[in-house]
């Protein structure tokens, strides 16, 4: 059978999932490829580090030069992260006449545009199925498979750390501190868990996705966006009285006014695919003018999910499937189509609003009032009785409003935060709504 030469460059997590895959399941891979992927090399930055899988003699090293200078080499997996020297090694690999498939998807919405331009400008191709989504293959179904479509919306949960951590706090009750803890234990969050739980990796992976989409050139840093963590528990117990659950969704919706973006904590009604998804699965709902809905759901991240993606990327890449596909999208490149990003200010949304506010009579007037004034509509409130423990009388108030703009509903929790009777801090999240397909 004919033999393709392939190598690895980085051998951490996902990139020892890729040599096992390869290494210990040949046969599967060859019978989809229609040749054996032989993995050639790995380069490491330490040879010494313990591995968590055996590679054959001489397979291991760490000079990049040795992929760069075998011209039999042909896709390579470049699974480094962050930013540098991950857009260094692309660009060399690249200029060696090496095809990459990379899982890094910083690297993508940051340096998107100059990396598919100089593989265009030498005649490469870079496959990412496995930087959004893990095991997903929402790349390819975005991209390709909805070609028929114009894509109306992609709304999901695009970061499993995330959704364990929330799932933790609202299934067993544990703090924010105690969830993020158990993540790190097990493997979901990296000892530095910020860019997960601030909502940056969502924003990122929405920003691919957005430009598949839609052809939308989009700056990650321009989504707005918020984390989890600053996430209260009282407000998860105060989504399930309601009937709903709070999960970290990324937003991307065209509209006439343009294309609305977003990633922030929502609340999602109780039944809805979305708000089931649990610990650290990822799920992503597409929406085409053709095709109605459709519902992605499954490991978002992990070893061998993510690894899976990358695989299946290099039997395309090595078949010659990629290639055409990445020569035919032009991605990233000035053929694209504009959108216009619609103002943060003017996306509409449902909102829940909590106060903490003094227990004594007129409160509700003065707040209703301001929300009044900036055209908010009541659909409802939760009111309790204060601790008769409690040394001060004080009372959380939780509002639910109709649709309304985002300029507004902040201009209103502003005015209601320097009103004398609301003391502390309060918390405003959107709310899914159900929309009918087009």
């Amino acid at each position: 059978m004919e033999k393709t030469k392939v190598a690895i460059v980085g051998l951490g997590t996902v990139g020892s999932g890729v040599a096992r895959l390869l290494l210990d399941h040949g046969d599967r891979t060859a019978r989809h490829a229609g040749r054996t992927l032989w993995l050639e090399k790995a380069v490491v930055r330490d040879l010494a580090k313990p591995r968590e899988c055996d590679l054959p003699a001489g397979v291991l090293t760490e000079r990049l030069e040795e992929v760069l200078e075998d011209p039999e080499i042909r896709v390579v997996a470049q699974l480094i992260g962050g930013l540098e020297p991950a857009r260094t090694v692309m660009l060399r690999l690249l200029e060696a006449g090496k095809d990459v498939v990379t899982a890094n998807k910083a690297l993508l919405a940051e340096h998107g545009p100059e990396l598919f331009d100089r593989a265009r400008s030498l005649g490469r191709c870079i496959a990412f199925e496995a930087a959004v989504a893990g095991g997903i293959p929402i790349i390819t179904n975005v991209s390709q498979c909805f070609s028929a479509n114009q894509v109306i919306s992609v709304q999901g949960i695009l970061n499993g750390t995330s959704n364990f951590i929330v799932s933790q706090m609202d299934q067993q009750g544990w703090s924010y501190e105690h969830a993020v803890g158990e993540a790190q234990r097990l493997g979901f969050a990296e000892a530095d868990p910020a860019m997960d739980v601030d909502g940056t990796d969502a924003a990122q992976k929405l920003a691919i996705l957005a430009h598949l989409a839609f052809g939308a050139r989009i700056r990650w840093g321009n989504i707005p966006k918020v984390g989890i963590d600053t996430l209260d528990i009282a407000d998860l117990r105060f989504a399930r009285e309601l009937g709903y659950r709070i999960k970290l969704i990324a937003h991307a919706r065209l509209v006439s006014a343009g294309l609305e973006l977003s990633v922030s904590p929502t609340l999602i009604r109780m039944g809805q695919p979305l708000a089931e998804v649990r610990a650290n699965y990822n799920a992503i709902k597409v929406v085409g003018d053709a095709v109605g809905d459709i519902f992605f759901h499954g490991q978002g991240a992990g070893q061998m999910p993510t690894a899976s993606a990358v695989v299946a990327d290099m039997i395309d890449t090595a078949v010659g499937r990629a290639p055409i596909t990445f020569r035919t999208l032009e991605l990233w490149s000035n053929r694209q189509s504009p959108v216009t990003i619609r103002p943060d200010d003017d996306l509409p949304g449902r909102y829940y609003m909590r106060f903490c506010v003094v227990d004594q009579p007129g409160v509700m007037a003065k707040i209703t009032t301001v929300l009044g004034e900036e055209q908010l509509s009541i659909s409802s409130i939760i009111q309790h009785e204060p601790d008769p423990r409690a040394s001060e009388s004080a009372v959380q108030l939780v509002i639910m409003t109709h649709e309304a703009p985002e300029g507004a509903a902040r201009k209103a929790v502003e005015r209601i935060m320097r009103l004398p009777v609301v003391s502390g801090d309060s918390v405003r999240m959107r709310v899914m709504e159900e929309r009918r397909s087009r």
